[in-house]
């Protein structure tokens, strides 16, 4: 069955990318709340990112799967006292919002794996209620983390508000390609700008999303 929805929902990807004229994005799994027998069975199918919100759910699952070759991506809110741990784990980390955790997460990364790959959240809906830098504030952030050996800077995040008028989504992630850009032309590193969910992707395709974070579509709703 997560096989069909894998195919259907990489078919759905290429269409909008078609659609776009824009090469299709790379497909991150959300497997927050999902069992590991799920995320094993969507490995299976041939699925290698997988998108977790808590370090603590993802340490268990990341055990159990291990071996399996799998990329792991932290795309929730990292707490600083958690650094340790999500450095550790991770293959990405798409939550870097603030200096203390870039610090944290050079200290932690073991010197003998690859540099953990990183994005820069930004919150440009400039919404309370979510994480994320301001705009203005991405470049320092960046030049931070270009400057440890043990971090890899790779581009942008964001979860823009969900508007039910799609132009305002739209111009929202359109804001978030102008950012990008202007990274890449600082930093030569910078190629991956992570936006668009199971109700959005398309228009975040078009705007210049290289990489997607899809859950429902996929997995259907989660468990409670």
């Amino acid at each position: 069955m997560l096989a069909d929805t894998l195919r259907e929902t990489l078919q759905r990807l290429e269409n909008a990318a078609d659609a776009a004229h824009r090469p299709r994005p790379a497909l991150v799994a959300v497997s927050k709340r999902q069992t590991a027998a799920a995320v094993a069975e969507l490995a299976r199918a041939g699925q290698r990112a997988f998108g977790e919100n808590y370090v603590q759910e993802a340490q268990d699952k990341i055990g159990e799967l291990a071996g399996m070759g799998l990329e792991w991506h932290l795309i929730g809110h990292l707490q600083s006292n958690k650094a340790d741990i999500a450095a550790r784990l991770f293959d990405w980390v798409q939550t870097v919002d603030r200096h203390k955790l870039i610090g944290a997460l050079s200290r932690y990364r073991p010197v003998d794996r690859a540099p953990l790959n990183v994005l820069i959240q930004v919150n440009i809906d400039d919404e309370a209620s979510k994480h994320g830098c301001r705009p203005e504030e991405i470049d320092a952030l960046a030049d931070a983390i270009a400057a440890e050996p043990t971090l890899r800077l790779r581009g942008l995040m964001a979860i823009p508000a969900p508007h039910p008028d799609p132009a305002r989504r739209a111009a929202a992630f359109a804001r978030m390609q102008a950012l990008q850009d202007a990274l890449a032309a600082r930093h030569a590193s910078v190629d991956t700008l992570s936006m668009g969910m199971s109700d959005d992707f398309a228009l975040a395709i078009a705007q210049g999303a290289t990489m997607v974070r899809i859950g429902t579509a996929l997995f259907g709703a989660r468990p409670a």
